[in-house]
């Protein structure tokens, strides 16, 4: 599967933004997605899981902020971003998991400043 990020971009503190994972490929609705970030010279955190079945967790640093979502029949997973804080700039990167594969897109830079 290939996975596409969209929705990144530059937002001032307090603000919102909303990123897109976009899958090729069949099965979509058989991959647990996640969303992940990274800062320079940090490990990449996981930000938010949702299963196949629509079950979601999310990280402590974004819970009641962040709400993961996925839309089977358009093959695509949101990360709705809310109250966004300097703290959440980062790359973030879509991720597919399915019976011990590992696929990663190519990452959307998202900024969060004044």
């Amino acid at each position: 599967v290939v996975l596409v990020e969209s929705g990144g971009g530059l937002v001032q503190p307090g603000g919102s933004l909303r990123l897109s994972c976009a899958a090729s490929g069949s099965a979509f609705n058989s991959y647990v997605m996640e969303w992940y970030r990274q800062t320079p010279g940090k490990l990449r955190e996981l930000v938010a899981t949702i299963t196949t079945g629509g079950s979601t967790n999310y990280a402590d640093f974004v819970k009641g902020r962040f709400t993961i979502s996925r839309v089977n029949v358009m093959n695509t997973v949101y990360l709705q971003m809310n109250s966004l804080n300097p703290e959440d700039t980062a790359v973030y990167y879509c991720h597919a998991r399915r019976f011990g594969f590992n696929y990663w897109g190519q990452g959307t830079q998202v900024t969060v400043s004044s």
